[in-house]
């Protein structure tokens, strides 16, 4: 039997006072205490009245996740569930909160207020009715070359500059939201989202940027690549149709063609088809031997002082 609480006040109405609208941002949280406090700083700084709530829905913790995000007063709600489920803490987070756009954000992202106004107004302006900030990689003093080099060829490749990937943030509109019932139980519930949106639908606010910590070495970038692989060979398998529609719209061929005519690439493009080499087949073992996922998380990157560009 689980065990799901909620700390404060429900929120108010939806566009009760300060800006005329509530954004409502909902940040699912598995032992984040190194990181939680520079998350929400960094949302938090500026906030007007009545501008935005915040749901840190702490899923099957062992440390002081909680704790620390209570620390932060309103308008932050702490909700705690004992089933270590991110989808789950998605799930909770959404029942609570009343306000749009919805921004789901990953605890060991920063992305500032500033940041979520802008993808809020994009969604204002529509058509979109699904967005994302751009992300920037931020590498730590002692992030090697490889891992450096690898995100150099990656962030080269054109699809990357599409909507809703590895931003570690996405937003939808009250219009966006309707558009399924509950997150399913899946590795990548942004993979997910996306798929339920035409190109057209979702947009990338270029100005609005999420910073993505980088993994120290390529062992543990290689843990991440695996899960994001297999959250793609799952969604294959479990949402054909809406992944054959995804994939009619990705030219790989012509990307890396792209790509090969910058010969300063050339060198950083040995550790990006290591790693997706072997991140591919990594998540192929683990599908084919298991038919369950391993969840891997890097450590490396969680450290609760923010790097430096």
């Amino acid at each position: 039997m689980s065990r799901d609480s909620h700390v404060g006040p429900w929120p108010r109405p939806f566009g009760l006072e300060g800006t005329g609208f509530l954004i409502s941002v909902v940040i699912p949280a598995y032992n984040e205490a190194a990181v939680i406090a520079r998350c929400l700083q960094s949302l938090l700084r500026d906030r007007q009245p009545g501008e935005i709530e915040v749901f840190v829905v702490c899923n099957g913790c062992s440390d002081d996740t909680a704790a620390v995000a209570r620390g932060f007063g309103e308008p932050v709600r702490v909700i705690e569930t004992d089933v270590p489920s991110k989808t789950h803490a998605l799930n909770l987070g959404d029942a609570a909160a009343s306000g749009f756009p919805r921004v789901y954000v990953d605890a060991d992202v920063v992305i500032t207020l500033p940041a979520i106004r802008k993808i809020a107004a994009a969604l204002e302006q529509g058509p979109a009715l699904a967005a994302a900030p751009r992300p920037v990689n931020i590498f730590l003093p002692g992030t090697s070359w490889g891992v450096r080099a690898y995100y150099r060829f990656w962030t080269a490749l054109p699809y990357i500059q599409e909507g809703m990937i590895a931003a570690g943030a996405y937003a939808l509109s009250r219009e966006g939201r309707q558009r399924f019932k509950d997150f399913p139980d899946v590795i990548a519930d942004d993979g997910y989202v996306r798929l339920l949106f035409e190109p057209h639908e979702r947009v990338q606010v270029p100005d609005a940027v999420s910073e993505v910590i980088a993994p120290m070495a390529i062992r543990d970038l290689r843990k991440i690549k695996t899960r994001s692989r297999l959250g793609v060979l799952q969604l294959r398998q479990r949402y054909p149709e809406l992944a054959s529609r995804e994939a009619k719209t990705k030219h790989y061929r012509n990307a890396l063609l792209e790509v090969a005519g910058r010969p300063s690439l050339y060198l950083s493009a040995l550790p990006y088809v290591y790693v997706a080499i072997a991140s591919w087949l990594r998540a192929q073992r683990q599908m084919n031997t298991s038919g369950r996922y391993v969840w891997e998380r890097d450590d490396s990157s969680r450290q609760a002082e923010r790097p430096k560009v």
